[in-house]
């Protein structure tokens, strides 16, 4: 009885470790499937087709314009403030027409007018200086200094970018994990085979041998 009970729970342990097995595999399937559809494919679409460049500063202004922004000063308080609309033009290494600068794409999606959103605080005068202080960086820091900024010439092709959003780092964790998923899901049931067969081998020896 002892002996029958003992291999029932070894059966259940080793079904436990099958369905363990294939919930990793389907969730490895999964996670490549709704990243490629949701996020990776407009990652690349963003990168096809671009590139890097030498940028110069050609110009710093600010806008007469101002834009609303949202604060939160709390888990019930938001409201909403404005800021200055900071345009940086720049010339590319790749062509000599002037092409607005923009921190990255999401800024960029945000407010493609402007080169720069400034955290949004409660008071228009802390985001009008906030925008003041990153005028003076690019104007006096900057100056005529070249450095690296990033182009799409399909997309956008009078934007540039200052950093990219989704760089290789991000795509390559994009798709080394859900594979380590699938990986370890594919070898706990490989193991799980392996080690029910040579059970059921063993089992079969020691008959022959009694």
């Amino acid at each position: 009885m002892a002996r029958s009970r003992a291999a029932y729970e070894y059966t259940e342990a080793e079904d436990k470790s099958m369905r363990l097995g294939f919930l990793l595999i389907a969730a490895g399937l999964l996670s490549l499937l709704g990243l490629g559809c949701c996020w990776l494919r407009p990652a690349l679409q963003e990168r096809g087709g671009g590139g890097s460049a030498n940028c110069t500063v050609l110009a710093v202004r600010q806008l007469g314009e101002r834009f609303a922004c949202t604060f939160s000063c709390g888990a019930a308080c938001r409201g909403t403030a404005r800021y200055p609309c900071l345009q940086v033009l720049v010339r590319t290494s790749r062509s000599s027409a002037p092409a607005l600068l923009h921190e990255d794409e999401r800024q960029l999606r945000t407010n493609p007018k402007c080169s720069y959103i400034p955290p949004c605080a409660r008071d228009d005068q802390e985001n009008s200086e906030n925008v003041t202080y990153k005028q003076k960086y690019w104007k006096e820091k900057v100056g005529s200094q070249p450095f690296t900024c990033y182009f799409n010439q399909h997309l956008r092709p009078d934007d540039v970018m200052l950093k990219r959003t989704h760089d290789e780092s991000v795509l390559l964790h994009c798709f080394l994990w859900p594979v380590v998923t699938f990986l370890v899901g594919v070898l706990i049931v490989v193991l799980t085979i392996c080690a029910r067969s040579l059970a059921v081998r063993a089992e079969a020896i020691k008959k022959k041998k009694h």
